[in-house]
């Protein structure tokens, strides 16, 4: 068994969590070329026993290459930044990572509800990064508490890894009532709780009907805690229809069977609210025009048209910001919002790197391409250090 998660950490030193969160339902079980007549290895699940197996005991396969005397800084403690971290402190080279929240790991963190991945693994998988020799620090946000011209000063490369931001504004009336919240907060808050062995949620109280904007996965994510935590109804109010809705279909397809009502066509005007609290959300119907780019069709709203789903709590799931001033920071160029790179994920700036999240621009954001990302990175971000003059005995020596 150990050799089993050693073979698996050594291709993704985020296997405990990816055996978790990867959808693999559309990915490797998914594409079994067995087909229908046979079922699938449950792969996720193997994979989350080997990896268990290793952390449980303790045990580090891996040993460091001696020392190049390379510094490398390493923005955001996700799944990108701490496999690019960690294939670089595997390769001898001195990875130094930036967190400005309080605990590493990112969505792997705060992110991903309780139910599938606990916080406890990700945490996990950031001491084995911790043990390689990486160092993390959190609290540290760029640009607060360090600039990117000391990183750049002082680090022969930098690597991106910073993902997303929150939740954008719904610009609608009412939306700062009281009930209101951000999908990845009222995540979050779950997972913290979990983390200090709380019942209930960390001071975020939980209406009895909740309406959930958004029909990618985290609004499923957040609809599916909203229901197990006692929610006695939960509408997921999405603008176009079930066909066009982000989320995977068997996450469509699980959330129903947890009870959640879908309310398809409808259009956010305002959130209602009554002293100060959320009463409910008023919409207009839809109407769907010609396929866009994405295959999508194109929403035209009925203003004559409105209804007004009742609710005590609204739950926003629109989406994440782009980090365009992280990027602007650092004074690289950037495609639709994200970090613009080449194949070997080098930006405009020669000595800073970037991946995950944060140059998704297009194709899928998940946990797994994170991770590729950031061993593709490391291994870019080594050719380059190898590239750079030998520094002299009082620097140190590659």
């Amino acid at each position: 068994m150990t050799g089993a998660a050693v073979t698996i950490l050594e291709a993704n030193l985020m296997g405990a969590s990816c055996a978790r969160v990867c959808p693999v339902e559309e990915l490797c079980e998914g594409a079994c070329v067995l087909g229908a007549d046979h079922k699938p290895i449950e792969i996720g699940r193997l994979q989350r026993y080997a990896t268990d197996h290793i952390y449980e005991r303790g045990v580090m396969p891996f040993t460091a290459a001696p020392p190049t005397g390379r510094r490398v800084a390493v923005v955001g403690a996700g799944p990108a930044g701490l496999t690019c971290a960690g294939e670089l402190a595997k390769l001898g080279h001195e990875a130094v990572v930036f967190e400005r929240r309080e605990l590493p790991g990112g969505l792997s963190t705060y992110g991903i509800v309780v139910m599938r991945e606990p916080i406890r693994v990700s945490l996990e998988e950031v001491d084995f990064v911790r043990r390689l020799g990486v160092e993390v620090h959190t609290g540290v946000e760029i640009g607060r508490d360090v600039t990117p011209e000391s990183l750049l000063e002082e680090f022969d490369a930098v690597f991106l890894g910073a993902g997303l931001g929150g939740v954008p504004a719904l610009g609608i009336p009412g939306e700062y009532l009281e009930g209101v919240t951000e999908a990845l907060d009222f995540i979050a808050a779950t997972k913290l709780a979990e983390k200090d062995g709380l019942d209930r949620l960390n001071g975020l109280p939980l209406g009895r009907h909740v309406a959930v904007i958004g029909a990618g996965n985290t609004a499923i994510d957040a609809a599916t805690v909203a229901r197990r935590l006692g929610a006695e109804r939960v509408t997921i109010v999405y603008r176009r229809s079930e066909s066009e809705m982000p989320a995977y279909d068997f996450e469509i397809a699980f959330i129903k069977q947890e009870g959640v009502e879908f309310r398809l066509q409808l259009q956010p005007l305002e959130i209602l609210g009554r002293d100060g609290r959320v009463s409910g959300l008023r919409c207009a119907r839809v109407t769907l025009g010609v396929p866009g780019p994405d295959g999508r069709r194109s929403p035209t709203v009925d203003p004559t048209d409105e209804v007004v789903v009742p609710c005590d709590q609204v739950i926003t799931a629109i989406g994440q910001e782009k980090p365009r001033a992280l990027i602007e920071a650092f004074g690289l160029e950037s495609t639709l919002g994200y970090a613009a790179v080449d194949e070997a994920l080098r930006t405009t700036n020669p000595k800073v790197f970037a991946g995950g999240d944060c140059v998704r621009a297009t194709g899928h954001a998940m946990t797994v391409t994170a991770v590729a990302d950031g061993k593709i990175a490391a291994r870019s971000i080594d050719a380059y250090l190898a590239s750079l003059p030998v520094r002299s005995a009082l620097e140190g020596t590659r």
